[in-house]
């Protein structure tokens, strides 16, 4: 059956809302109603000969859920939730494609509906993620640290001038520097200004650590892909703090692993 043959098959057999068309490389595209959260529609291919037919996704649904997670990448937990619907809808996934095979043309149409469904519950796993965000992203910095090799230490406690013990996200040593990071996470506008302000209230509080010690730095780690950030929240902590974006994990590294001399307001700090 040739790329031609097969859209008219698929086409007859496929209720209107879905379209069939060719594709490159000999396969036929159906575009479905199903829908990503977005909006976009779900699009599959269908390639094969008269008795072995692949129904695939070539990766969209895995592509549309990492490029909307908070690290762009798949997370160990976001896998696992992958491969707990492929498994229940009894299709397969590999290298981040989800895909199913029929031998009989008469049941692509069926395997067309499944797989659709496959994509729709992948996507949809973005709303489990995104209603447990600061959870989720807390974890996601971590994993992308170690991933790195860096020496981390979650949660890190010092106690201030004050006396008041500090709750520091991450401490994290590369080579001779370390640097202590505070993660600045939030779904909420007027909590985003209060986390903007305890970040200054903790940097001076802890300001001897940075006078004493010249290897040693704070820096404010925003998820920027929540827009609840006003520039005053970054003006807030940037005297205080180097200022880092999770949308920009490679600038953030630079800044973890290479030497600057102390902000102003604690070079003289006693």
């Amino acid at each position: 059956m040739n790329p031609s043959h097969l859209c008219q098959t698929l086409q007859s057999g496929l209720p209107k809302l879905f379209d069939c068309s060719l594709a490159p490389q000999g396969a036929v595209r159906v575009r479905t109603p199903f829908m990503y959260p977005d909006g976009d529609l779900v699009d599959l291919f269908v390639e094969g000969s008269d008795e072995d037919f692949l129904i695939t996704d070539y990766g969209e649904a895995l592509g549309w859920l990492r490029s909307h997670s908070f690290s762009d990448r798949i997370t160990a937990n976001q896998r696992s939730l992958a491969e707990d619907v492929c498994l229940t809808l009894g299709v397969e996934l590999d290298r981040g494609q989800v895909s199913v095979r029929r031998e009989d043309p008469s049941d692509l149409p069926d395997a067309i509906h499944i797989l659709g469904q496959a994509a729709v519950r992948l996507s949809d796993i973005w709303f489990t993620l995104k209603t447990r965000s600061v959870t989720t992203v807390a974890d996601e910095v971590e994993e992308w640290l170690l991933s790195r090799r860096f020496n981390v230490q979650r949660n890190f406690q010092e106690k201030g001038r004050s006396g008041r013990a500090w709750t520091v996200d991450y401490r994290v040593v590369a080579e001779a520097k370390t640097s202590l990071v505070f993660l600045l996470n939030t779904v909420s506008q007027d909590w985003a200004r209060r986390m903007s302000e305890r970040v200054v209230a903790v940097c001076t509080d802890l300001s001897y650590m940075v006078s004493r010690d010249h290897t040693v730095a704070f820096v404010s780690l925003f998820n920027d892909k929540v827009d609840v950030w006003r520039d005053e929240d970054f003006a807030l902590v940037q005297p205080f703090s180097r200022i880092a974006t999770w949308s920009k994990p490679n600038e953030l590294e630079a800044i973890l692993t290479t030497e600057w001399a102390p902000i102003s307001p604690f070079v003289n700090a006693g």
